[in-house]
């Protein structure tokens, strides 16, 4: 696909630009309004392909999970037989800027097999929850106070861990999550791993306050996100914030996202994952 489409989308789903404008710019891209509904449908998330580890898997348990102080509620995925209320290790999994969907559930139950338990929020729990029209989630990201959301997970960790001392928590976030779990890093001072896929980066005098290892995976034709990166390598190398960033050539932004069409790439996002579980598995399970 023509990269400069790609480009657009991206600048669509992360901007304020219109529907409107963006179809005309697209169908100036491609030459019909055909041709562009096709380029759509080519590169919007298909959540039918969301099941890599299905609801049915044999090694997995699925709820749902509410923390009324964090005013919170959301999906978790255990290995199958394992407690959450007695396990030691936890994984947050914050979704894109499309809610709490069938692609961020399988991510958890991805975890949950890899021996993790996995809690997916949904982050729209305070204005109403996820609607099932993409498009509509989209339209109620900006409504979110990003600083309050922050906080809201900040507790969520901290409530797990009053009840457990022992309990290890990490966090995992794609796109808005991976942004967002760079800044929960700032305010969660006993959080023991963050991994960010193509997240923005923290504010940079916030950058002192991360006490966790972190890990970054970008997408090299990310120009939006990665133009935030090198400042916060800077900032975390001065301030000896312990930061792996690893950067994937041919690959966009949410390139993790085997839902989304032409932007996955599976080369990178088998890389990175393989990564992201060595990571987790030694901060979380050692």
């Amino acid at each position: 696909m023509d990269q400069r489409i790609i480009e657009l989308y991206d600048e669509y789903t992360h901007t304020p630009l219109g529907r409107r404008t963006f179809m005309e710019r697209l169908v100036a891209l491609v030459g019909s309004v055909g041709a562009a509904e096709a380029a759509i449908q080519a590169i919007a998330p298909n959540y039918a392909r969301a099941a890599i580890v299905a609801e049915s898997d044999p090694r997995v348990e699925t709820s749902s999970f509410e923390d009324a102080s964090a005013g919170i509620k959301g999906y978790l995925a255990t290995p199958k037989g394992v407690k959450a209320d007695t396990a030691n290790d936890f994984v947050i999994a914050i979704h894109e800027n499309r809610g709490l969907n069938p692609h961020i559930q399988d991510i958890a139950r991805r975890l949950a097999a890899e021996g993790f338990v996995a809690m997916a929020p949904d982050l729209l729990t305070p204005l109403g929850g996820t609607p099932k029209d993409v498009d509509q989630a989209m339209a109620m990201f900006p409504k979110l106070d990003l600083d309050k959301t922050g906080d809201s997970l900040a507790k969520l960790i901290a409530n797990l861990k009053s009840k457990n001392p022992r309990l290890k928590v990490g966090v995992i976030g794609f796109c808005w999550g991976g942004a967002m779990t760079n800044i929960v890093a700032t305010k969660a001072a006993n959080l023991d791993a963050g991994v960010a896929y193509y997240g923005l980066a923290p504010k940079l005098d916030d950058v002192p306050k991360i006490k966790a290892p972190m890990m970054e995976h970008l997408g090299a034709l990310d120009d939006r996100v990665n133009s935030t990166i090198p400042a916060y390598e800077e900032a975390a190398q001065k301030s000896g914030v312990k930061l792996e960033v690893f950067k994937y050539d041919g690959a966009n932004h949410a390139f993790n996202n085997d839902t989304g069409g032409e932007r996955y790439n599976e080369a990178a996002a088998r890389l990175a994952w393989g990564r992201t579980i060595a990571f987790l598995k030694a901060r979380l399970l050692a």
